[in-house]
Formats: structure tokens, sequence, C-alpha cells
């Protein structure tokens, strides 16, 4: 019998050891681990307190050390104002607290450099800046320049990114051209060229807002969106030209003039056309457009409208039109126009660019009148300012205005060997004509300034698209390809000859497909025999045991031929006939194979009958 002891709490220790001792184990398992709280909190505490003591003695130091320094500066500024004999001052500015207070001598002597001219002051260490700051002239970047060659025809569409990494020009010769900064080098070679339009001549090309897609606006009555590598997105649809009232139409009906994208809205653009009609589109929907704007003359009849622009914010559109007129419509009223200049341009003449300032309040107005004008829109029955003398052959010749908003760029058109293509600059202010950029030979068509690269991008008439730019003042851009170097040339490497391989033949039937010319001539120059030059013509009666063959001049050559020319003139008949008599005779080819079945042939004798209807007319001769 197994008696159990008794045991009094089940969670002592000694319980435990009895009950395990009798029931022949060695315990109940790992046991709980125990924490001393009054031990945790006692190291807690000690270290609170060595680190507020640590945190006290850093504190002292640090302002010991700064009354040090003090006490320094004191002395310091004592002996200097002792030296210079000034007992007054010194007993004035001994009152005060703290490190001496610079002069210009103190200025002077930090300056790192050689020494500066007698009679420096350091209010003109600082015109030089400040000039710059005042006058936007100096902030033209156009100190280098560099050129791309994208045809022979007019460049008559230019367009940068956002970002500015990549640039499209179009032109008369139906292509679009696509340069990236980054990926060129100073062969400045375009990336890609295409014909989104066929045969008509390229008008407009814009990114987006985004920069993932182009507006490409040509010369037939639908506008196309393309990607970034030139790929087709959207199509716009093409009206019905039979339908007088155009705000039926889906689409435009005739040749388009201008086009652009919102400002703000990704997906929406705009476009204008011969047909009369500003047209909004969605680039969701190609199937139809989003809104028409109708400009209108005095009388109330159709007019053309050139160009087309959004204001900064969207919210205004703007057209100028073949009547002289510039009209602004509420981007969501289609009907009345908001503002409207009936005298702006000369009449008959082809507004070629509207561009809105950077603030939103100066429209700016390039003119076929040889004009460039600036309107505010608050007050738009007269300009603010006029400049004359801007010859200007093309319905695309651009303006627009500098990133902060002080200038005002365009270009000026030329004949051909009659002078220069010129850029010209405007003070906004003042309208003063402040500098002037020779570009070439050629007018200046399309001129861009872009903001953020702070470089300006010019289209002329010979094909030629320049990138003006400064090295201090300018980012990016141009100066990414300027310092690449060229890629060597690679050699051509051609197929010898077509080989044509079975896809299931054999490999040891397979021919081995030779893919360069480079090591097949590697190979040929170690052969002995194929890399020997061989022997020269021999010339004369010979020479060396070479003996020279008949025709080996010219003369020679022509004798010979004469001489074995023995082709018969004679009638082919007779030819012929001359045989006849050996092949009735001894036949050899086609008589013995019939010579037992054929026939001896029979032939009609002429009858009388015969010989009246061959004397009949072919009219009276009887019809079968």
């Amino acid at each position: 019998d197994i008696v159990l002891a008794p045991f009094s709490a089940p969670g002592k220790m000694s319980g435990d050891r009895d009950i395990s001792s009798v029931m022949g184990f060695s315990g109940f398992g790992k046991k709980a681990r125990t924490f001393d709280l009054d031990a945790i909190f006692e190291q807690t505490r000690r270290t609170a307190i060595e680190r507020s003591l640590l945190h006290i003695f850093s504190t002292i130091a640090r302002f010991m050390l700064s009354l040090c320094e003090l006490d320094l500066f004191c002395l310091f500024d004592f002996f200097r104002k002792q030296e210079s004999g000034s007992s007054s001052d010194s007993s004035s500015d001994s009152e005060l607290i703290g490190p001496p207070v610079p002069t210009q001598q103190d200025d002077d002597d930090d300056l790192v450099g050689p020494p500066l001219p007698p009679g420096y002051t350091g209010s003109t260490a600082h015109s030089d800046d400040d000039d710059e700051g005042d006058n936007p002239v100096k902030k033209i970047p156009d100190t280098h320049e560099i050129t791309l060659q994208h045809g022979t025809k007019t460049v008559s569409a230019l367009g940068l990114d956002p970002s500015g990494a990549r640039l499209v020009t179009g032109g008369y010769d139906y292509d679009v051209r696509f340069w990236d900064f980054a990926g060129m080098d100073q062969s400045l070679q375009a990336f890609r060229s295409l014909q989104p339009c066929e045969c008509h001549q390229i008008k407009s090309l814009q990114y987006s807002i985004t920069g993932d897609v182009i507006l490409v606006v040509s010369g037939n009555a639908q506008a196309k969106v393309l990607d970034r590598d030139g790929f087709n997105v959207m199509e716009c649809v093409k009206g019905d030209q039979y339908i007088v009232d155009m705000a039926n139409t889906k689409g435009h009906t005739a040749m388009l003039n201008s086009g652009c994208w919102h400002p703000k809205i990704k997906e929406e653009f705009m476009t204008c056309s011969n047909d009369g009609t500003v047209r909004t589109w969605d680039l969701n929907s190609e199937k139809k457009h989003k809104s028409v704007f109708k400009p209108r003359s005095f009388q109330g009849k159709k007019v053309i409208p050139t160009c087309c622009t959004y204001s900064r914010d969207g919210k205004l559109i703007a057209a100028g039109c073949q009547d002289g007129t510039i009209q602004i419509w509420d981007r969501n009223l289609s009907v009345h126009t908001k503002f409207h200049c009936r005298q702006a341009h000369t009449p008959g003449t082809d507004t070629s660019c509207l561009s809105f300032s950077y603030d939103g309040v100066t429209l700016a107005s390039r003119g076929g009148d040889d004009t460039l004008k600036t309107w505010d829109i608050r007050n738009f029955r007269n300009p603010v300012k006029l400049a004359t003398g801007l010859t200007n052959y093309f319905s695309m010749t651009d303006c627009c205005f500098s990133p902060d908003d002080k200038l005002l760029v365009t270009g000026t058109s030329v004949k051909k060997d009659e002078g220069n293509g010129k850029l010209v600059f405007f003070d906004r202010a003042s309208f003063e004509r402040v500098y002037e950029i020779e570009v070439s030979s050629a007018s200046v068509v399309r001129c861009l300034w872009h903001p953020k690269l702070n470089q300006i991008m010019v289209g002329t008439g010979n094909g030629l698209a320049k990138v003006y730019y400064d090295p201090v003042k300018s980012h990016r851009g141009a100066m990414l390809c300027v310092v690449k170097s060229k890629r060597k040339e690679k050699q051509a490497e051609t197929l010898t000859q077509d080989y044509i391989i079975t896809p299931h033949a054999l490999p040891m039937f397979r021919e081995a497909r030779q893919r360069s010319t480079r090591k097949q001539l590697e190979k040929d120059r170690l052969d002995p025999k194929k890399s020997h030059k061989p022997e020269p013509p021999v010339s004369g009666p010979g020479r060396g045991g070479r003996v020279a063959a008949h025709g080996g001049t010219l003369s020679s050559f022509i004798v010979k031929n004469i001489a074995l020319d023995k082709t018969d003139d004679s009638n082919p008949r007779e030819a012929i006939l001359r045989h006849a008599k050996e092949a009735s005779e001894n036949p050899y080819w086609v008589a013995p194979a019939y010579e037992h079945t054929q026939p001896e042939p029979v032939f009609a004798e002429d009858s009388e009958e015969d010989e009246e209807a061959e004397k009949e007319p072919e009219w009276k001769k009887r019809k079968i």
C-alpha cells in the first residue's frame, strides 16, 4: 500500500519535492521566471540619476567655454582699440558685450584672392549682380548654340516636352523628327523620323502637360495624337462637308491651321480649321468633338481662324482670324464671345500667333501685317504696345514671353539672299527692341523659350532647328549632348551571298551560315592562293615567258571578231529549201515514222466559182 503524505500548500517548493520523491519523478517541469521588482526599480533610479548628472555637467562645461570665448573677444577688442588710439570710442565700446562688430577693413581681410584695387568699395562689389537682376537682357541664354539638321525645307513646327528631355520638329517636307538630348552625342542625329500625315505639311506640334502624347496638326482635316515614340494614339474624325451648319458635323471638313493642348486638363486639346470653326476634343472620345466655337465677322458672316490658344488658367479660348479680329470665348460658353477686338490687325492678313503672358493679363499677337502687339484683356479695345517693321511671310511665325515675363520674343522673315533672319527681343514694359540674334540666312519661323531649361529653340526656313543656351544660366537640355564625343562608326557588315537554309535539313547537310564579310576577309587574307595578287594582262608581243593572247588590244579584238563572223545574210526561205531535196531523198526525222501510213497529198484544183467569188467586192459577199 502506498500512503500519500499530506501537503499544506500546492505552490510551495518543499511540498513539490516531497510529492515528486514519492511519485518517483524529478519534478513538475520548468519553473516560472520570477522578477525582483525592487531591484529593477533601484537600477532604473540609479540610471536616471547618472544621466541627469551627465547632462548637468555638459551644460556647465558649455557655459564655461562660452564665458572664456567672451573674455577672449573682449580682450581682443580692448587691445585693438588701444592700438587705434581712439580712447573715447574705446570707453564706449568696452561697455559692449559680445564679439566686435565687423568693419569694412574686416570684410576686406576676409576676402580670398588678390588685393583689391585702390578706391574699391563694397557697394560696387554687388553692383553687377544688381544690374543683372534689373536688366532682363543679361538673362538671355545666347552664348552657345547647337544646330539640328531637320531637312532642307522650312521647319514649321517645334515642340518640347515639359521636362525638356525631348524635342520634336516638323516641316514642309512632311517629316516629324524626334530628338533626345540625353541620348544624342555631338553628331546631333535624330533617333526617329516618320511621316504621320503622309503628304501633308506639318503645321503644329505640341506635347501635352504630362509629356506622354504629342498633338500633330497638319494640312489635312484630321488632327492626330502620337505617343512619345511616334506611334498613333488617336485620329480625329472628319466631318461631313455637305452640311451647312458646321456645329452639326462631328469634325473638321477643311484644312487645319493650328492646335494646342489645354494647360490644366491633360485629355483636352483644341484645333482650328479653314471650315470656320474652333473645336475642342477629348482624348478618350475620338468619334466626335467636345465643343464648337464659330468666329463671326461684324456682319455675322463666317471667318476663318488662323491661330488659337488657351489662357494660362485654361478658362479662356482665343482665336485670331483672317479678317483681322481677335475673338476670345469663355471655355464653357461657346455661343457669344467674351472679348472681341474687331481691328486688331489688317483685314486679309493671317494672324500667325497668339500667346498669353504667364500672369494671364497680357495677350501678345503676331500679325501678318508685320506687326507685334500686346493687349490687356481687361481693356481689349486698343493695344497696349505696338511694334512695326517685323517682316512676316509665314502663317505660323511665333511669339512668346520669357520665363520671367519681362521680355517678348518673335522672329522675322527674309527673302532668299536678302539678309539674315533675326530673333528679336522686346522689353514688355517699354516695348523697346533691346536685343537681336541673327540666326541664319533664312527666315525665323518658330521660336520657343522653355522655362525649365532656360534655352531658346528656333526653327528656320532652310530646314535648321537651333538651340541657344548658356552653360551658367541654362540647365540640362542641349548641354547633355555637347559633352558626349561622337561614337565610332562601325564597319559595314553585309552578307557575301544569300543562303537558302531549309529549316528541317539535317545538320550534316546544312551549310555554315556566314554572318559578315569581316571574318571571311580575314581567312582569305591568310590563304596564299586567295591573297595572291593576280598577274596583270600582257600588252605587246609578250614578256617573262608569257605570250600575249589574241585580242589583247582593241584593234586585234575587232579584227578577230570580224574574221569569225560567218553569219548567212541570204534569204531564210532559200536557206531552208536548200536542204529540201536531200530531206526528201534521205528522210531522217519525221518521214520514217509515217512511211507506211502517210497518204499522198491531194490538193484541190481552183474552180471558176472561186475565182468569181474572189473578184466580188467584200460588201457583196454573203454573210454566213
